[in-house]
């Protein structure tokens, strides 16, 4: 992949339909796929499988396909954009020659995608720093995300096997992430843990869900303040992911009907936080480096658009 040119997928989609012969008999989904559709890189087809996009749903990209299996696939239509280097103001918290720790503010998205072609934080690391390439054009650096409105640390690898390293601390569940958040009512105990698997929800294609067949994922959770001012009844929370997956926290704090405040998509979409992001922060970041192994411990103060909705909530 050019590194200077930014891929994304369109809202136009195409389905594709495919009746498995004896020669496809034992072979990888993804393999045969990739045979059948020169078109669609096997990574490319990976992570449409990863997110959905075949059906029947138990088939997943090692599962060994039957002569007389069907299967559709749902592709979509994908386009380049020349991607440029952006003078854009970010907080770097960290600098080695190895990693990059950055507080990244509300409402930055954190690479480029559809709706999101610039202004992003790739666009202001690209040029300012050398980043790795083990995601190509459109994810330098990226080892992991937060959403546009969360704010908070992430760690972005300067090169490929700073990358690889931290994508297998991230794998093994050793990354220490904890996060703030406002979410709405109250809560009993003053602690307590969210198991429940995460897909992506069949009817909205946007959002996550929990599900039984999704990924396992776990959150644990801490009540730091409860919130019991004339705004009604709300709670500072302390979180900690064991696991990572998309919108994990708000999906989670959802499911036991308490949806982080301003979180429109898995909360109320009226109130008087209504259209302005989740209050969701990344307050602490911890890993291993991959150079020296030693443990390294971020945390982030919270930023004034939180403590300011605090102050009214108290």
């Amino acid at each position: 992949m050019n590194e200077d040119i930014l891929y994304i997928d369109t809202d136009e989609y195409e389905e594709r339909e495919v009746v498995f012969g004896d020669e496809d008999a034992g072979k990888r989904l993804d393999a045969v796929l990739a045979e059948r559709f020169p078109d669609l890189s096997r990574s490319r087809i990976q992570g449409i499988i990863e997110k959905g996009g075949v059906r029947p749903e138990n088939f997943g990209n090692s599962t060994k396909v039957k002569a007389g299996d069907i299967i559709r696939i749902t592709v979509n239509e994908r386009i380049s954009l020349t991607a440029m280097p952006e003078d854009i103001e970010i907080d770097v918290v960290y600098e080695d020659e190895d990693v990059l720790v950055v507080d990244k503010a509300r409402g930055m998205v954190v690479h480029p995608a559809k709706g999101n072609v610039t202004g992003t934080l790739v666009n202001a690391l690209m040029g300012r720093y050398g980043l790795s390439g083990v995601n190509g054009g459109i994810r330098p650096g990226i080892v992991h995300r937060i959403d546009k409105n969360t704010s908070g640390l992430l760690v972005v690898a300067k090169n490929d096997e700073t990358h690889m390293a931290l994508a297998e601390q991230f794998a093994a569940h050793t990354i220490e992430r904890r996060y703030k958040a406002i979410v709405l009512g109250g809560l009993r105990e003053d602690e307590g843990l969210v198991d429940m698997a995460i897909g992506r929800d069949p009817k909205n294609r946007q959002r996550q869900a929990v599900l039984p067949g999704g990924k396992r994922a776990v959150t644990h959770w801490r009540v730091a303040e409860r919130l019991t001012g004339r705004m009604g009844a709300h709670t500072l929370l302390e979180l900690e992911l064991e696991t990572g997956r998309t919108h994990q926290i708000r999906v989670h704090m959802a499911a036991i009907g308490r949806p982080v405040l301003g979180d429109d998509l898995y909360g109320p979409a009226r109130g008087f936080s209504a259209g302005e992001g989740q209050y969701l922060h990344a307050a602490v970041l911890g890993f291993a480096h991959p150079r020296t192994g030693e443990h390294m411990r971020f945390e982030s103060t919270l930023p004034a658009y939180f403590t300011g909705m605090l102050d009214k909530l108290r």
